[in-house]
C-alpha cells in the first residue's frame, strides 16, 4: 500500500460524522490493513491538512442468509481524523 488512495477508500457521510465536522473531525472508510499512521499520511498527502489524533474502529463482517446459503460480509475499518487547530477544513465536506 503504497499509494496514499489506496488507503482512504470513501468518505463516511451520517448524521454523526457531519456534526463532528464543526469540531474538525473527519470520518473515512478505510483499508482493513492500514494503521494509524499510514492513515495519518495518507490524509495529510491527499488534503494537504495536519492530522492531530486519528482514531480506528474495526467492524466484524455480519452473518448474512441467502435462501438456505450462509456467508459473512465483508469486514470493515473507520477512521475518525481530528485535524490541528490552525489546519483548514476538507473541501470534500463542505455543506
Amino acid at each position: 500500500m503504497k499509494d496514499p488512495r489506496d488507503i482512504i477508500k470513501r468518505p463516511v457521510i451520517t448524521e454523526l460524522s457531519t456534526d463532528l465536522m464543526t469540531e474538525k473531525k473527519y470520518t473515512f472508510e478505510v483499508d482493513v490493513r492500514a494503521n494509524k499512521t499510514q492513515v495519518k499520511d495518507a490524509i495529510e498527502a491527499i488534503f494537504g491538512v495536519k492530522v492531530e489524533k486519528v482514531n480506528v474502529l474495526n467492524y466484524k463482517g455480519k452473518y448474512k442468509r441467502v435462501g438456505r446459503y450462509t456467508g459473512l460480509t465483508n469486514k470493515r475499518k473507520k477512521a475518525v481524523v481530528k485535524l490541528t487547530a490552525d489546519s483548514k477544513e476538507i473541501e470534500l465536506f463542505e455543506v
